[in-house]
């Protein structure tokens, strides 16, 4: 079955159910439907990472997700297409509606190659938001704890989970300087070093550890635990995996189709 056989499959069923009040938009309690979901407490999950992805970008949430009482009183959305398409890339592939209605907006947007792409994108694209998050909680635990140059302590942790420093690292995947790594890994890597940071955080915290050295060494000694895990798990080493493309340049891609969507009346 072709992308073009899969979007006329699910054009009906997905366009049918939009309505208009000025712009076109969905309730999220009949996309939930379509993407196979049983009640709006899961689903509910699901419209609060794509509006995460949505903050990320520095796309306007207010413009794509308004919450509004649906009937019998309960929280529902009007979703844009945008928010549709985020809802959908950010739903469990594993049931079979998801993966048709992915299909169907690649078709639509044609804005990658492959549908797995898209879902990656925006994985990344959510995961990075995270890091972000974490990094700036984890910069001020470890200033609280004694940390004095966190240059150092940051580097540390990569040392653990990659055998080698930030520099070393961009140097063997070709990243510019200045530039973060995080801002050139898949998923996989991006996931393996959110809990890398997080980890280093709750045992900064746990155990109470302080000094500008101990901290530097607890970074280190976490992401060895994770570079452990990751080569027993994977087989691969976490410098060996490929670099990706440049998150900004995905960011700009999906900005697009956001743009793309909006002018489609």
């Amino acid at each position: 079955m072709t992308k073009d056989d899969v979007k006329e499959m699910v054009d009906f069923s997905f366009e049918s159910f939009s309505r208009k009040n000025g712009d076109l938009y969905w309730m999220a309690s009949e996309l939930m439907q379509l993407l196979g979901y049983q009640g709006m407490k899961s689903f509910r999950k699901v419209v609060s990472r794509a509006m995460v992805v949505m903050n990320n970008l520095e796309i306007d949430i207010s413009k794509n997700v308004q919450q509004v009482v649906g009937e019998g009183g309960f929280t529902d959305y009007r979703l844009s297409r945008f928010a549709c398409y985020l809802c959908a890339m950010n739903a469990d592939v594993r049931k079979k509606e998801v993966s048709q209605i992915q299909a169907y907006f690649v078709a639509y947007t044609e804005a990658f190659t492959q549908w797995v792409e898209q879902e990656k994108a925006i994985e990344r694209v959510y995961i990075r938001g995270e890091i972000s998050e974490r990094e700036r909680s984890i910069s001020g635990v470890a200033k609280e704890h004694g940390v004095q140059a966190y240059a150092l302590f940051q580097n540390a942790g990569y040392i653990g989970l990659y055998n080698m420093s930030i520099n070393k690292l961009r140097m063997l995947k070709g990243i510019p300087d200045k530039r973060s790594p995080l801002d050139y890994m898949d998923k996989t890597e991006l996931a393996a070093n959110l809990f890398r940071i997080t980890q280093t955080e709750e045992r900064i915290k746990n155990q109470n550890i302080r000094g500008q050295t101990a901290l530097e060494r607890a970074a280190e000694k976490v992401g060895k635990d994770v570079r452990d895990l990751m080569m027993k798990n994977g087989g691969t080493k976490p410098e060996d995996l490929p670099a990706a493309q440049d998150i900004k340049k995905v960011k700009t891609a999906i900005r697009k189709t956001h743009k793309k969507m909006l002018k489609d009346k």
